[in-house]
């Protein structure tokens, strides 16, 4: 099995290379990683705790322990990236000392990098089993965990021919698992690990704590009720377009998740409302109904204008990150596509979290959000989920 692995990794590289001729995302991996060496070789590293993420969404729920670690100990941060979205958008993140793109996982590239950081704890991050680096902490003695993972029963560690993954799962020192589930099927295979919870939390809701007021969305919305629609994509657009063209006494706020001028253009021809985007926003914009944010970063903070939430992606890839606007207490809508997101989930059971699949079921829960408030009920909620950090790092002390 050890042989397919490698094989795979390197079918995997050349598959990247041959696709970089008309992808520019597999050309954007390339690039990244053609100076990584150097850059490894060029940093001066000591007491280092290394954090792996395969893209910007492992990297936001590995980011609480990271800067816990950092405040509390004299140590160094490096960060490795496998996707080049997680890499692009935290290449200068200020809590890491060193990021990188992780190199190829070779027993060559493994000791390679062991020698130059030589590291005093690993973490991998959620969904992240790269086979040769873990292999190579575990044979140095070093401590290597698995942190905020989850895990499902259609993955190959739990399948008959997956003995060389479970062989990955045991290196471990330790494996902290989001929920009971989780830990459940990993006890199928006879492997230890400890229910930590979810870091996303202790990390939405810290930001919401210190959150950056924007004076003139707050403007904007006036005082009256406030929908925010984020990270969505054209398809959640054609469910929701014509509800929301027909209310009246509601303000508007659309973050979609890809910026261009096509998709700008589809929101404002599909909702019909008087509409102005943030690059033009100004004081005198009281009277639109509709503001498109056009930028990167902003989403995150903007929900506390929010009174409930629609959050993309549920009929396009996935589900986009529910958590951000229910750490400001809104109630959220999603659409269906959510079997890998537990917290889709939990918050239906909740009642703070709602499926909708067509426009009939968007308006029916629309309208109920719209005439009550939840916000209290959402916010307890949400605050009876912290803590995972501190149960990561109290877990995790070499």
């Amino acid at each position: 099995m050890k042989f397919f692995y490698s094989l795979g990794v390197n079918a995997y590289v050349l598959g990247v290379r041959i696709a970089s001729l008309w992808n520019e995302k597999a050309r954007d991996w390339l690039r990244g990683r053609k100076n990584q060496w150097e850059k490894i070789e060029g940093f001066k590293g000591g007491n280092v705790v290394w954090f792996h993420c395969a893209s910007l969404g492992e990297f936001e729920q590995g980011r609480p322990v990271m800067e816990r670690i950092k405040s509390e100990r004299d140590c160094q941060i490096v960060v490795s990236f496998f996707s080049p979205s997680g890499y692009n958008n935290r290449k200068n993140y200020e809590g890491a000392d060193l990021i990188i793109y992780l190199p190829k996982d070779s027993k060559r590239n493994a000791k390679r990098l062991f020698d130059l950081l030589k590291p005093k704890q690993v973490f991998f991050v959620k969904y992240e089993f790269w086979a040769n680096y873990i292999f190579e902490a575990k044979a140095r003695n070093i401590p290597v965990y698995s942190i905020a993972t989850l895990f499902r029963k259609d993955q190959i560690f739990f399948k008959s021919h997956g003995g060389f993954m479970r062989k990955i799962l045991a290196s471990f020192d330790k494996i902290l698992v989001q929920n009971e589930s989780s830990k459940k099927l990993l006890s199928t295979i006879n492997v230890n690990s400890l229910i930590c919870g979810d870091t996303r939390y202790d990390r939405v809701l810290q930001n919401a704590e210190s959150v950056e007021d924007y004076p003139l969305i707050r403007e904007f919305c006036s005082g009256q009720k406030v929908m925010i629609c984020g990270s969505v994509w054209p398809e959640d657009i054609e469910v929701i377009a014509e509800v929301l063209s027909e209310q009246q006494d509601i303000k508007l706020i659309i973050a979609p998740h890809e910026l261009s001028e096509s998709i700008y253009s589809m929101i404002e021809k599909s909702i019909q409302k008087k509409s102005i985007r943030f690059s033009e926003l100004d004081s005198g914009s009281t009277n639109c109904e509709l503001l498109i944010i056009d930028n990167i970063g902003m989403l995150m903070n903007i929900y506390q204008y929010g009174h409930f939430a629609y959050v993309g992606g549920g009929f396009k890839t996935g589900l986009h990150n529910i958590l951000e606007p229910a750490a400001f207490g809104l109630p959220v809508m999603f659409g269906p596509k959510t079997d890998k997101f537990p917290e889709a989930k939990i918050f239906k059971d909740e009642k703070i979290g709602y499926e909708v699949s067509s426009k009939e079921s968007f308006q029916k829960v629309f309208n109920d959000l719209k005439s009550v408030d939840r916000k209290s009920e959402v916010l307890q909620f949400m605050k009876s989920q912290r803590g995972a950090t501190e149960l990561i790092v109290r877990e995790t002390i070499a």
